[in-house]
């Protein structure tokens, strides 16, 4: 959520950091917002003015009766009882006028960094680096949907049978792949300085609204209806959470987490070519990392993040690219997003694997997660986070990318994971 120091003191900068996310009208909801804020301020202040009027005539109530003077303190008593039905009146009206801001800014996006592109979509994200090299295949060459059934790994239909579309059932090799990845990532982040952590795969709506899932995606959050929690769309909620109306030290920062999960997303409205096999899931793994960090140094922290990332498909020989997100195409929350893409060889095309992502104060405004600086004032942290990985396009690029002939190699830092080094 946005500041009021943010809409205040840099109004110009938020109306056209929004214009830059495509936000509509917005040099009008933002002076709505300021309107609403001083509707607030004049009710707060008539209401603690009408308070304090009250408390002194409260006071000068004993002084009369001490003194005896009946007829006084009576006429005294009468105005303060009406005084008391006014003040009703006005909590009343500052308890709406409240709501009213908060709904409003509820509603409006981060604004992006300013180095963040123009744009309104996908064609608009700049290419930021590429590496590794995209494999020529054999004639024969399948996508991981075919090798998935050629091989026995992994059974689309049966997670059908069971759930519905977008449940996979990993089997056999496939399912010892897809432990030994979530190993392999866990070990790199923990190798990287990050405590691991187990959360909770449901959570409540207080922890959701933190994050900035809520309410901008309620409509893709599964709901358990009769205790009110959420499934996680990623470990980013929960482990953030972690740190909601939490007070830190300046010296505990960076404070880095990591966790794996299980994700869950409806993903309405999803279909066609593009989200067969493991393109999109309604349930998929992921590890997560985390951070919570000084304002200073979030940036430098972002790009460390990246090369995080990096690393893992460098020691996976996957060949990807790293796109800085247009404002159009940017997640509701974020102040800065890399998304990373592996090249899917058999499919010919591009897949996303992980975002990697600044939300300065936006979330830890939300969360009331601060720090106290160095002269003990309490200041908002910033907060960051990034799939490191996501398992299943960077499955799906595996599959393809390693097949030959004879089957698929697996990738040598996975082999004492796997137990095998070929699937076939």
């Amino acid at each position: 959520m946005l500041t009021f120091v943010q809409l205040r003191q840099h109004t110009e900068t938020v109306i056209r950091g929004l214009e830059k996310k495509n936000i509509k009208q917005a040099e009008e909801k933002v002076q709505a917002i300021l309107a609403a804020d001083d509707q607030r301020k004049h009710f707060q202040k008539e209401a603690d003015d009408l308070k304090a009027k009250i408390n002194s005539l409260s006071k000068s109530v004993g002084q009369l009766m001490r003194q005896g003077e009946t007829a006084e303190v009576e006429q005294l008593k009468t105005q303060i009882l009406e005084l008391k039905n006014l003040e009703k009146s006005l909590e009343s009206d500052l308890k709406n006028a409240t709501q009213h801001l908060n709904d409003l800014l509820l509603l409006l996006p981060n604004i992006p960094h300013h180095s963040v592109p123009a744009g309104t979509d996908a064609d608009h994200n700049q290419v930021m680096r590429t590496a590794g090299h995209i494999p020529v295949l054999h004639a024969l060459a399948k996508p991981h949907w075919e090798l998935a059934k050629t091989y026995d790994i992994i059974d689309f239909e049966l997670g059908v049978k069971l759930t519905g579309a977008g449940f996979p059932v990993y089997k056999g090799k496939g399912a010892i792949l897809q432990r030994a990845l979530i190993t392999f990532f866990l070990q790199e982040a923990q190798l990287a300085g990050y405590t691991e952590i187990q959360p909770p795969i449901l959570v409540n709506a207080d922890s959701g609204f933190g994050t900035g899932q809520l309410p901008d995606k309620d409509g893709q959050m599964y709901f358990a209806n009769a205790d009110g929690y959420y499934l996680i769309p990623t470990a980013e909620v929960p482990i953030t959470n972690i740190y909601r109306d939490v007070i830190l030290q300046a010296a505990e920062l960076p404070i880095k987490n990591c966790g794996y999960t299980p994700c869950f997303r409806r993903e309405a409205g999803s279909y066609g070519k593009d989200v067969r096999g493991l393109n999109r899931l309604h349930q998929f793994d992921k590890v997560e990392i985390v951070q919570i960090a000084h304002p200073e140094k979030s940036y430098t922290i972002l790009e460390d993040m990246v090369g995080h990332v990096s690393s893992l498909l460098d020691k996976l020989h996957l060949p990807y690219r790293i796109l800085k997100l247009c404002g159009g195409d940017m997640s509701f929350a974020s102040a800065l997003t890399y998304d990373f893409e592996v090249y899917s060889a058999a499919q010919q095309r591009w897949l996303e694997v992980s975002s990697v992502s600044n939300f300065e104060t936006f979330q830890t405004n939300r969360l009331k997660c601060r720090y106290k600086d160095q002269n003990g004032k309490t200041q908002l942290a910033h907060s960051l986070n990034g799939s490191a990985l996501a398992l299943p396009r960077i499955v799906a690029a595996l599959l393809e990318n390693n097949q030959t002939p004879e089957g698929i190699t697996i990738p040598q830092i996975l082999h004492a994971l796997t137990g095998f080094k070929t699937i076939s």
